[in-house]
Protein backbone atom coordinates (compact mmCIF):
# COMPACT_ATOMS: atom_id res chain seq x y z
CA UNK A 1 0.00 0.00 0.00
CA UNK A 2 1.15 3.25 -0.63
CA UNK A 3 1.90 6.03 1.84
CA UNK A 4 -1.02 8.89 2.67
CA UNK A 5 0.22 12.36 1.04
CA UNK A 6 1.75 14.48 3.61
CA UNK A 7 -0.44 17.42 4.19
CA UNK A 8 0.56 20.48 2.43
CA UNK A 9 2.36 23.21 5.20
CA UNK A 10 0.55 26.63 4.36
CA UNK A 11 1.50 30.07 6.29
CA UNK A 12 -1.99 31.94 5.59
CA UNK A 13 -1.89 36.17 6.38
CA UNK A 14 -4.09 38.37 6.02
CA UNK A 15 -3.26 41.21 3.76
CA UNK A 16 -4.98 44.67 5.18
CA UNK A 17 -3.24 46.35 8.48
CA UNK A 18 -1.19 43.10 8.25
CA UNK A 19 1.19 42.63 5.78
CA UNK A 20 0.32 46.09 4.30
CA UNK A 21 0.99 48.43 6.94
CA UNK A 22 -2.32 50.48 5.62
CA UNK A 23 -6.31 49.71 4.31
CA UNK A 24 -5.66 49.48 0.52
CA UNK A 25 -9.52 50.05 -0.21
CA UNK A 26 -9.41 53.44 1.41
CA UNK A 27 -5.37 53.66 -0.31
CA UNK A 28 -6.70 52.34 -3.84
CA UNK A 29 -9.80 54.84 -3.71
CA UNK A 30 -7.02 57.75 -3.31
CA UNK A 31 -4.59 56.77 -6.05
CA UNK A 32 -7.77 56.36 -8.42
CA UNK A 33 -9.37 59.41 -7.36
CA UNK A 34 -5.90 61.35 -7.79
CA UNK A 35 -6.01 59.66 -11.77
CA UNK A 36 -9.97 60.25 -12.00
CA UNK A 37 -10.88 63.24 -9.80
CA UNK A 38 -14.69 62.72 -11.10
CA UNK A 39 -14.81 59.35 -8.93
CA UNK A 40 -13.75 61.75 -6.06
CA UNK A 41 -17.52 62.22 -5.53
CA UNK A 42 -18.18 58.77 -4.25
CA UNK A 43 -16.42 59.78 -0.98
CA UNK A 44 -19.45 60.68 0.95
CA UNK A 45 -21.49 57.93 -0.33
CA UNK A 46 -18.43 55.41 0.55
CA UNK A 47 -18.53 56.84 4.14
CA UNK A 48 -21.90 56.49 4.10
CA UNK A 49 -22.00 52.97 3.51
CA UNK A 50 -19.07 52.62 6.28
CA UNK A 51 -21.41 53.68 8.82
CA UNK A 52 -24.48 51.25 7.86
CA UNK A 53 -21.65 48.50 8.25
CA UNK A 54 -20.19 49.56 11.84
CA UNK A 55 -24.07 49.65 12.91
CA UNK A 56 -24.38 46.25 11.25
CA UNK A 57 -27.13 47.57 9.06
CA UNK A 58 -26.12 45.91 5.88
CA UNK A 59 -24.13 41.95 5.45
CA UNK A 60 -20.60 42.35 4.81
CA UNK A 61 -20.62 41.68 1.11
CA UNK A 62 -23.11 44.10 0.61
CA UNK A 63 -20.90 46.73 2.04
CA UNK A 64 -17.96 45.51 -0.26
CA UNK A 65 -20.33 45.62 -3.01
CA UNK A 66 -21.72 49.40 -2.46
CA UNK A 67 -17.80 50.73 -1.41
CA UNK A 68 -16.86 50.13 -4.53
CA UNK A 69 -19.14 51.98 -6.61
CA UNK A 70 -16.33 54.33 -7.41
CA UNK A 71 -14.79 51.82 -9.70
CA UNK A 72 -17.84 51.59 -11.72
CA UNK A 73 -17.18 53.16 -14.91
CA UNK A 74 -13.68 51.44 -14.88
CA UNK A 75 -13.75 48.06 -16.60
CA UNK A 76 -11.45 45.69 -14.71
CA UNK A 77 -8.56 45.88 -17.36
CA UNK A 78 -7.76 49.70 -16.36
CA UNK A 79 -8.35 48.61 -12.59
CA UNK A 80 -6.11 46.25 -13.05
CA UNK A 81 -3.37 48.33 -14.91
CA UNK A 82 -4.10 50.89 -12.06
CA UNK A 83 -3.74 48.23 -9.33
CA UNK A 84 -0.24 47.40 -11.01
CA UNK A 85 0.57 51.24 -10.86
CA UNK A 86 -0.45 51.47 -7.48
CA UNK A 87 1.25 48.62 -5.94
CA UNK A 88 4.80 49.40 -7.50
CA UNK A 89 4.04 52.60 -5.54
CA UNK A 90 3.35 50.80 -2.06
CA UNK A 91 5.51 47.94 -2.70
CA UNK A 92 8.03 47.20 -0.10
CA UNK A 93 7.90 50.39 1.83
CA UNK A 94 4.79 50.00 3.20
CA UNK A 95 4.50 46.53 4.01
CA UNK A 96 5.81 44.79 7.28
CA UNK A 97 9.61 44.24 7.28
CA UNK A 98 9.10 41.58 10.03
CA UNK A 99 6.69 39.70 7.99
CA UNK A 100 8.00 39.77 5.02
CA UNK A 101 11.30 38.22 6.11
CA UNK A 102 9.69 35.79 7.50
CA UNK A 103 7.77 34.64 4.87
CA UNK A 104 10.72 34.64 2.90
CA UNK A 105 12.06 32.36 5.88
CA UNK A 106 8.73 29.80 5.55
CA UNK A 107 8.87 29.90 1.69
CA UNK A 108 12.91 28.10 2.17
CA UNK A 109 11.19 25.97 4.68
CA UNK A 110 9.06 24.49 2.23
CA UNK A 111 5.59 26.44 3.38
CA UNK A 112 3.39 27.36 1.08
CA UNK A 113 2.61 31.57 0.77
CA UNK A 114 -1.54 32.01 0.83
CA UNK A 115 -2.97 35.66 1.20
CA UNK A 116 -6.70 35.35 2.85
CA UNK A 117 -8.13 39.03 2.20
CA UNK A 118 -11.57 41.11 2.54
CA UNK A 119 -10.26 43.05 -0.44
CA UNK A 120 -10.89 42.89 -4.08
CA UNK A 121 -9.37 39.91 -6.19
CA UNK A 122 -9.35 42.56 -8.77
CA UNK A 123 -7.19 45.15 -7.39
CA UNK A 124 -5.30 42.69 -5.06
CA UNK A 125 -3.79 40.27 -7.46
CA UNK A 126 -1.18 42.57 -9.23
CA UNK A 127 0.43 43.15 -5.78
CA UNK A 128 1.23 39.24 -6.12
CA UNK A 129 3.50 40.09 -9.50
CA UNK A 130 5.99 41.72 -7.27
CA UNK A 131 5.99 39.28 -4.40
CA UNK A 132 4.81 35.72 -5.34
CA UNK A 133 2.94 34.00 -2.88
CA UNK A 134 0.97 29.94 -3.73
CA UNK A 135 -2.61 30.98 -3.15
CA UNK A 136 -4.95 34.09 -3.24
CA UNK A 137 -8.25 34.27 -1.81
CA UNK A 138 -9.90 37.75 -2.35
CA UNK A 139 -13.77 39.04 -2.40
CA UNK A 140 -14.40 38.26 -6.06
CA UNK A 141 -16.47 40.03 -8.56
CA UNK A 142 -17.93 40.32 -11.86
CA UNK A 143 -18.19 43.20 -14.45
CA UNK A 144 -22.11 43.64 -15.65
CA UNK A 145 -24.12 46.39 -17.28
CA UNK A 146 -20.73 48.69 -15.93
CA UNK A 147 -21.07 47.98 -12.48
CA UNK A 148 -19.29 45.29 -10.15
CA UNK A 149 -21.03 42.39 -8.36
CA UNK A 150 -19.77 40.61 -5.53
CA UNK A 151 -19.62 36.54 -6.45
CA UNK A 152 -20.67 34.41 -3.38
CA UNK A 153 -19.36 35.92 -0.63
CA UNK A 154 -17.36 38.56 1.26
CA UNK A 155 -13.72 37.04 2.09
CA UNK A 156 -13.88 37.22 5.40
CA UNK A 157 -14.02 35.02 8.67
CA UNK A 158 -15.42 31.05 7.58
CA UNK A 159 -15.58 31.90 3.65
CA UNK A 160 -11.76 32.20 3.87
CA UNK A 161 -11.83 28.75 5.51
CA UNK A 162 -13.57 27.46 3.14
CA UNK A 163 -11.99 29.18 0.07
CA UNK A 164 -8.83 27.64 1.37
CA UNK A 165 -9.93 24.21 1.47
CA UNK A 166 -11.49 24.86 -1.95
CA UNK A 167 -7.90 25.91 -3.24
CA UNK A 168 -5.86 22.75 -1.97
CA UNK A 169 -8.90 20.14 -1.48
CA UNK A 170 -7.35 17.90 -3.72
CA UNK A 171 -4.09 17.35 -1.96
CA UNK A 172 -5.09 18.55 1.86
CA UNK A 173 -3.42 20.96 3.44
CA UNK A 174 -2.40 21.91 7.23
CA UNK A 175 -2.21 25.78 8.60
CA UNK A 176 1.31 25.77 10.46
CA UNK A 177 1.07 29.74 11.12
CA UNK A 178 -1.23 32.39 10.45
CA UNK A 179 -1.10 36.42 11.19
CA UNK A 180 -4.27 38.57 10.95
CA UNK A 181 -4.93 42.40 12.61
CA UNK A 182 -8.32 41.06 13.98
CA UNK A 183 -9.37 37.53 15.63
CA UNK A 184 -10.59 35.60 13.13
CA UNK A 185 -11.17 32.28 12.31
CA UNK A 186 -7.92 31.45 10.46
CA UNK A 187 -6.27 31.98 13.45
CA UNK A 188 -8.27 29.94 15.19
CA UNK A 189 -7.13 26.95 12.72
CA UNK A 190 -3.43 27.33 12.48
CA UNK A 191 -0.98 25.80 14.82
CA UNK A 192 0.37 28.54 15.56
CA UNK A 193 -1.25 32.18 15.00
CA UNK A 194 -0.26 35.98 15.69
CA UNK A 195 -2.26 39.27 15.62
CA UNK A 196 -0.60 42.21 14.01
CA UNK A 197 -1.14 45.37 15.91
CA UNK A 198 0.23 48.80 14.64
CA UNK A 199 2.98 46.80 12.94
CA UNK A 200 3.34 44.81 16.00
CA UNK A 201 3.25 40.88 16.07
CA UNK A 202 2.32 39.35 19.02
CA UNK A 203 0.90 35.50 19.79
CA UNK A 204 -2.77 35.20 19.35
CA UNK A 205 -4.54 33.23 22.26
CA UNK A 206 -7.40 31.60 21.13
CA UNK A 207 -10.50 31.96 23.07
CA UNK A 208 -9.12 35.29 23.96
Amino acid sequence: MSKDKEKIKVLAFDLNQTFYNKSSKDEFFKFVAAKKPKQAMYYFQMLYYKLLHELNQIRQTEFKENFFNYLDTLPPEKVEAYAGEFWKQEYPDNFNKELLNRFEEARKEGLQLFCATGGLELYVKPLFDLFKIDGLAGTQAKYEDNTYKVVGKACKDEEKIYRLDKHYESAGYTIVEAYSDSKENILDEAEKAYLVKDGKIKPYKKND
